[in-house]
């Protein structure tokens, strides 16, 4: 027996998706491998996901492999290699992120003393409905169903369906939903998983509901224990494909009133599984609160895809005497508001308005097409990995799919997917795209992305190995069916064509052969398909950059793969922890090289890409648009800021920049030149339209306030409205801004403002505004940067001064429409 001694190198422990890439590891050898976790003394098969689960194996914690058989020592080495080079890639799953910080209740609420109860934010938002509460599906009345002899029928009958149902929602699913019912699917197809079954039943003479029920406590308990959060949480997993199975096969014993939401609904219950929350009615569900939900949770994430506020910290026993009571979910703040008065109300519809106007705003300045401020054109494109995935994508913005991973189709299956179904995909994502382009990146499998129904051994270094253009020749058939899918989509929309991994002419030219080859068969089956098909390559691979030249006669584009083009061209192994601090692709030598691909491919007439992470890296953004790339492919939430920042930057000195860059000697000293870099802004006048308003509500007096720094916010004046709102209120307390005449003029200097401005709010009748100067009909607010110039002070003058005119006054208070009184205050006041 041969033993592998290593330390975790998971720092979300070993889940779902790394117990399966182990096991399919240790799958691939004849040979018994024992997984043993020294610090618990827990013992797995280690061809077992769910078994290596169980361990309980935490970051750090000191393993060993234990190996027996014919092919041990080969076995031995294949998996020395694995575990210290690619075992880390496995935790594909990202640590949650920070739970938000509850915001400070805006003083235009507490004033209003509402009825609250503080939870802690899970995910932000704001929800009202009426306080729903989820009734657990008990599973104690499954222990009571007695053996039967068609007990291991239905087991295999319900594994089955399971599987299928699972593998319907994938097809339909897309995003952080398809990641985790993949997970799932995992665990089922796991022969532990039925095995463990079988043996209950059979040692312990249970039958087949009791048997479920007791592995599921089984390995929930294992879980618990752990002292991972991450591990723990996944208890929730193991129930959610246990409870299915069980309502699979005895669907009669199904709590059937468990999923229905018939009005708006703050869902309040322990914990929800993932099916669970998927089953819900999302247009009625507007808020969750779930005790025992923590920040890594599947259900959470899903939640959060779908912008359903949740909180916890709030017990469900206290909770349940308030069934079917109004409330609204604070997920800015971190409170459930209960019974709200309609003042209340008022503070929360005006919080809605005001924030559905800045993604508003948001979404119509990501539709815009990317210019930079001097008018360089700069292409920006979205990664997916799903058809379902590019709506969203072109929701922010995308004005293309630069990336479109079409391996994730070949992934967690075990058998390719089909022509039709292919076919099916590709349509899809060209259909929602229209007529913006779609670049379809062939299948960049084996290597570090094995598949088990292709049979590739095991490598040493498997991402300098055998993948991507370099399995096409052996693996011809796979390849041709791709290439017929893809040619048959691109009859509908504006379908391209990328390689991955390229790094000589040949397979270039071994590729379009192919490409004819199947061109010619789908001419002669009378099919359609993409009369025409732009060619393009990934720059991957290094020595590519000294020979694009010879490349540009032969391909219509280029995308450099930044990620791994780094690792390459510094030969370091980003997921080394040793060396991974040299992984930079911001240094003179990468910039240069960049330099080097874009210069010669436009001396060609062909245009650059990227398509790595650095594509999306606003910081960076100067750089590659002054080293005159066309196109920038980035994951979809990212497009705005980027788009944003573009319109900001003058291409001419981000070209001088990007000259100084590539002369710098370290990638500190870049850094240090991008932090002194400061493109100009456009100024904003100090009054505009934008930010005068004739309100047609009767608004107290801290909805206006409310109302004119949210407007601002909408407006891109400020980036903080609520901490705006602030400062307005500590110069409240300290002096009334009432002046009289039905007039009052809030003010103050803040850093919390990035246009100083003057905002006004014209009011359909005078309200209380808690002065000795009477009531206001008329509100005038100055916000001044904290570094301007203007004294505030002075300008508060200024305007008090001139209100006792009676004639402007009046004019004021007369004018009928924002431009009348922007023309107005623009002739009197001296701004």
């Amino acid at each position: 027996m041969l033993t592998l001694d290593f330390l975790c190198p998971l720092p979300n422990g070993l889940h779902a998706r790394p117990a399966w890439a182990l096991k399919e590891q240790c799958s691939a050898w004849q040979s018994d491998i024992r997984f043993i976790n020294h610090r618990l003394n827990t013992h797995a098969d280690a061809k077992s996901s769910l078994a290596l689960v169980s361990t309980g194996t935490l970051f750090n914690d000191s393993c060993s492999l234990q190996i027996s058989g014919n092919d041990a020592e080969a076995a031995r080495r294949a998996l020395e290699s694995y575990l210290q080079h690619h075992f880390i890639d496995s935790d594909s799953e990202l640590p949650a992120a920070a739970s938000p910080t509850a915001h400070p209740l805006p003083r235009s609420l507490s004033r209003l003393h509402p009825h609250l109860l503080t939870g802690n934010i899970l995910a932000t938002g704001i929800g009202c409905g009426d306080i729903t509460l989820w009734r657990s599906d008990s599973l104690d009345r499954y222990r009571t169903l007695p053996a039967s002899p068609e007990d291991m029928t239905r087991l295999e009958y319900g594994l089955a369906e399971l599987a299928d149902n699972l593998n319907q929602q994938l097809r339909l699913l897309g995003g952080e939903s398809k990641t985790i019912l993949s997970a799932h699917l995992s665990l089922i197809q796991d022969d532990e998983f039925a095995s463990n079954i079988r043996r209950i039943m059979r040692d312990e003479k249970q039958g087949l509901a009791a048997a479920i029920v007791d592995n599921m406590e089984s390995i929930c308990e294992k879980l618990r224990a752990s002292s991972s959060d991450y591990l723990r949480e996944r208890a929730s997993d193991i129930r959610d494909i246990s409870e299915r199975l069980l309502h699979i096969v005895w669907p009669q014993y199904r709590n059937q009133e468990v999923l229905r939401l018939s009005r708006p609904s703050i869902l309040v219950a322990d914990d929800l599984t993932p099916s669970q929350f998927l089953s819900l009615d999302l247009s009625q569900l507007k808020g969750m609160i779930l005790e025992k939900t923590g920040p890594t949770s599947h259900t959470l994430i899903l939640a959060r895809a779908a912008s359903v506020p949740v909180l916890n910290g709030l017990s469900v026993a206290d909770l349940s005497a308030l069934e079917h009571t109004p409330a609204i979910l604070d997920g800015q703040c971190g409170v459930l508001v209960l019974e709200p008065n309609e003042a209340v109300r008022g503070y929360y519809a005006l919080a809605r308005e005001l924030a559905d106007q800045r993604i508003a705003c948001q979404t119509r300045d990501a539709a815009q097409t990317a210019f930079s401020r001097d008018g360089q054109r700069l292409e920006v494109g979205a990664n997916i990995g799903s058809a379902l995935e590019a709506p969203a994508a072109f929701s922010h913005g995308a004005e293309g799919i630069g990336l479109f991973r079409s391996e994730m189709l070949y992934m967690d299956r075990s058998a390719p997917p089909d022509e039709q179904e292919q076919f099916e995909t590709y349509q899809q994502a060209l259909l929602a795209a229209g007529d913006k382009p779609v670049i379809f990146r062939t299948m960049d499998i084996g290597g570090d992305k094995p598949l088990s129904y292709l049979n590739i051994p095991q490598e040493e270094n498997p991402f300098l190995g055998y993948r991507a253009v370099r399995i096409y020749p052996e693996f011809a058939g796979l390849f041709r069916t791709q290439l017929r899918a893809i040619l048959r989509a691109g009859a509908v929309g504006q379908a391209r064509l990328m390689i991955p991994m390229v790094h000589s002419l040949d397979q270039i030219l071994w590729v379009k052969n192919e490409l004819q080859q199947v061109k010619a068969e789908l001419q002669a089956e009378g099919a359609r398909f993409a009369a025409s098909l732009p060619l393009g390559i990934m720059v991957e691979v290094p020595s590519v950059c000294y020979i694009i030249d010879h490349f540009c006669d032969e391909v219509d584009f280029f995308s450099v793969g930044s990620n791994d083009m780094t690792q390459y061209l510094y030969a370091v192994d980003r997921n080394n922890p040793r060396v991974s601090p040299l992984y930079n692709p911001v240094t003179p030598s990468f910039l240069r090289m960049l330099r080097q691909i874009v210069t010669v491919a436009h001396r060609h007439g062909k245009w650059v890409g990227i398509c790595g992470e650095l594509g999306g890296e606003t910081r960076y953004l100067p750089l590659l648009l002054g080293l005159e790339l066309d196109e920038l492919s980035m994951s979809g939430p990212r497009i705005p800021a980027v788009k944003s920042q573009l319109r900001q930057l003058d291409s001419r000195a981000c070209r001088a920049l990007a000259d100084k860059a590539c002369d710098c000697r370290s990638p500190e000293e870049i850094e240090t030149l991008l932090r002194t870099f400061t493109p100009e802004e456009d100024a904003r006048p100090l009054l505009a339209v934008e930010n005068i308003l004739f309100v047609d509500k009767p608004y107290r007096k801290e909805q206006v306030i409310q109302l004119l720094c949210g407007n601002l916010a909408v407006n891109g004046r400020t980036a903080h409205p609520l901490e705006l709102e602030e400062d307005i209120w500590q110069r409240e307390e300290i002096v009334t801004t009432g002046v009289g005449f039905g007039v009052a003029i809030p003010h103050t200097k803040s850093a919390w403002i990035r246009h100083s401005s003057i905002s006004l709010a014209r009011l359909p009748a005078q309200i209380d505004w808690e002065s000795e100067m009477g009531d206001v009909e008329l509100v005038i607010m100055l916000t001044l940067g904290e570094h301007e110039g203007i004294n505030h002070v002075k300008v508060f003058s200024q305007l008090a001064r001139k209100l006792v005119n009676k004639t402007f006054r009046q004019s004021l208070l007369a004018a009928t429409d924002p431009e009348a009184l922007h023309q107005l205050l623009n002739a009197e006041l001296s701004l």
